[in-house]
């Protein structure tokens, strides 16, 4: 199908509702005295061809699973984004002028509060992976013709989780994503370092396997053009290269340092005038949005109540890993539901996702050693509630994508991450690979719930309730093999632990998870050998922690609870129940942690020598008694 210019009309509409756009974006960020007007200026005719000439979208209901997808990346330009969902007719063109204001939902970055926003943006170099995930559930899962597009700024492009994501792109042929780069030469506080050099932009990405398109970003026929050859491009993704000026049409403002961030002040009523001099047709546009009903139709699924195949199915005393029934649960959950999907970080021999890629190679997503992009993907793919997303790798790995994490938390987006290989109980590999410091991050983000198993019936149970919870969950799982303590019927809940070693005559409550747990057990052994009771809790989930039963079972044993995790004293379990109990009276706990940067060793010995062990549980338990 060849390619037929747009009449002369819709051309000059186009230009007209970029000079509106331009207009709406100097408005609303006058009327919040805050905002990126010159930022969105360089976006304009983007905007325009995209919003007016190019995307299928629903106006009625912009997450319509059938319609095109857009992601801001530049997130600081979102009073342009929100002038064109305006200009579409989704909401009162007025509305724009509560920008940035505390009962307005227009915020200053785009969040999913808004029903046209599928994810938070505004920490930069994120947008990418998450358009790369949308489009590849929209290619290999939906199997649809809607297309994603993804506006990323120039300044943005020195991150390089862009470059992890524009790999992935390229490595799986994603022909359904088309990557804008917004060119304007200018960053927040000086010219960036490639400034107009557009043929190194170019050769990047050809080498990052994009079709690559060099265009006049303000010129509307070129943009037109670029576009249909990007819908008509196969095997490849497609990425446009506009150069740009930031502030363009804005007199004695465009291409100017100094202005990133800020409204135009009393420049705002000439730069305005100026720009109503430049629309042709005074009397309004007669654009509207196309719609995506002709579009191939995107396949109606349910991801709501998905349970395991079958139950756990072990014995008491058998010796299994975390790690390894977390693979075993994600293969049932994907026999029970096809949406159910796993990506990883290149390390699924080692976290057990490979049991799902053996199982259903297709719903298996390979990200390499890219965490940031890893993150994002999963994101993406979890976006309009497509997938039920597992995302796994060494538990300490994931703090390289913590922003990525937090910015899922904003995206209200439902990932489940799996951390492996956690504390010092992974044993000879070193620091390096041992997450101490997984459970903190985690339990910082907002909405977060943070599973803990200790044997492999529970881990079954910890991703089975992962896959219906809402919000970010983290599931930490262990390296060694553990004793399965629980009967396969056992009932788990998000927020309850259980009580897994108790007598009348207890005297102190010892507190631990997975690996210390086991530690616990041995230590209440040895208590009782020299007459001394004690209690044993597994809080199964960290966030939200049990705190009734710790208060109840902690008073029952007369106030005194040792907690010990195999994780940096700073945000784990220890702070979490020292938290728990901070507005009661009459309890005293001691905290048993991994107090340095540890080193290599045996497990059993690394236990022990950085004091986590039975031996030191013992003693503390000793101690708190004679307080």
């Amino acid at each position: 199908m060849s390619y037929h210019k747009p009449e002369a009309k819709t051309i000059q509409e186009l230009k007209d509702i970029a000079q509106l756009l331009r207009i709406h974006s100097i408005t609303s960020t006058q009327a919040s005295k805050s905002g990126h007007p010159t930022s969105c200026a360089s976006i304009a005719e983007v905007m325009s061809v995209l919003f007016f000439n190019t995307m299928r979208l629903n106006v009625q209901s912009p997450r319509d699973p059938s319609s095109d997808r857009f992601v801001l990346s530049k997130g600081h330009a979102a009073p342009i984004l929100y002038a064109a969902w305006a200009e579409a007719g989704l909401f009162p063109v007025e509305d724009l002028q509560n920008l940035r204001k505390l009962d307005s939902d227009l915020e200053g970055h785009p969040t999913p509060r808004l029903n046209f926003i599928d994810v938070g943006t505004g920490s930069l170099g994120q947008g990418v992976a998450v358009a790369a995930g949308m489009a590849y559930v929209g290619k290999n899962f939906d199997k649809s013709d809607y297309r994603t597009y993804v506006l990323v700024g120039d300044g943005e492009s020195a991150e390089g989780s862009v470059w992890e994501s524009l790999h992935f792109a390229g490595h799986y042929k994603l022909d359904n994503l088309c990557v804008i780069f917004d060119v304007n030469r200018l960053g927040q506080s000086e010219p960036t370092s490639l400034q107009h050099q557009m043929d190194v932009y170019r050769q990047r990405l050809e080498a990052f396997g994009f079709n690559a398109l060099v265009v006049d970003g303000h010129d509307v026929e070129e943009l037109c053009k670029a576009f249909y050859e990007a819908a008509n491009t196969k095997t490849k993704p497609t990425a446009i290269i506009a150069k740009t000026f930031k502030g363009k049409y804005f007199p004695n403002i465009e291409d100017m340092e100094n202005w990133h961030g800020k409204p135009l002040g009393d420049k705002a009523e000439s730069v305005i005038k100026h720009l109503q001099g430049l629309i042709v047709n005074v009397d309004g546009h007669n654009l509207s949005v196309k719609s995506p009903v002709n579009m191939q139709a995107v396949p109606k699924i349910n991801i709501t109540n998905v349970k395991l195949s079958t139950p756990p199915a072990y014995k008491l005393g058998d010796q299994v890993a975390t790690r390894s029934a977390y693979g075993t649960a994600l293969v049932k959950l994907a026999e029970s539901n096809n949406r159910v999907i796993a990506l990883d970080g290149d390390t699924k021999n080692s976290t057990f996702s490979e049991k799902l890629k053996k199982a259903f190679p297709d719903r298996y997503i390979e990200c390499f050693i890219a965490e940031q992009n890893l993150v994002g993907v999963a994101i993406g793919a979890a976006c309009r509630d497509r997938t039920i997303a597992f995302a796994s790798t060494f538990a300490t790995f994931f703090t390289r994508a913590f922003d990525q994490i937090r910015m899922g938390a904003i995206s209200q987006t439902n990932v489940n991450f799996v951390g492996s290989h956690c504390g010092v109980s992974i044993g000879e590999d070193g620091p390096s690979q041992m997450g101490l410091e997984d459970i903190a991050m985690f339990r910082t983000i907002p909405g977060s719930t943070v599973f803990y198993p200790s044997d492999a019936v529970s881990c079954e149970r910890a991703v089975e309730l992962a896959a219906n919870a809402n919000g970010i969950c983290f599931i930490r799982t262990s390296r060694p093999n553990t004793a399965v303590i629980y009967d396969n019927n056992e009932t788990f809940e998000i927020g309850k632990g259980h009580i897994v070693k108790q007598s009348s005559k207890d005297q102190v409550l010892l507190i631990g998870a997975c690996v210390t747990l086991y530690e616990c057990l041995k230590a209440a052994t040895e208590l009782e050998k020299a007459g001394i009771h004690a209690r044993v809790l597994d809080p199964f989930t960290v966030k939200p922690l049990d705190s009734d039963l710790i208060v109840k079972n902690g008073r029952a044993c007369g106030g005194r609870i040792v907690v010990v995790e195999d994780h940096y004293q700073q945000g784990g379990l220890g702070e979490a129940v020292l938290s728990a109990l901070a507005d009661k009276r009459d309890f005293v706990v001691k905290h048993l942690f991994v107090p340095t940067v540890p080193r290599s060793g045996p497990p059993t010995v690394l236990l022990d020598h950085f004091g986590i062990s039975a031996r030191h549980i013992v003693k503390a338990a000793q101690g708190i008694l004679k307080l």
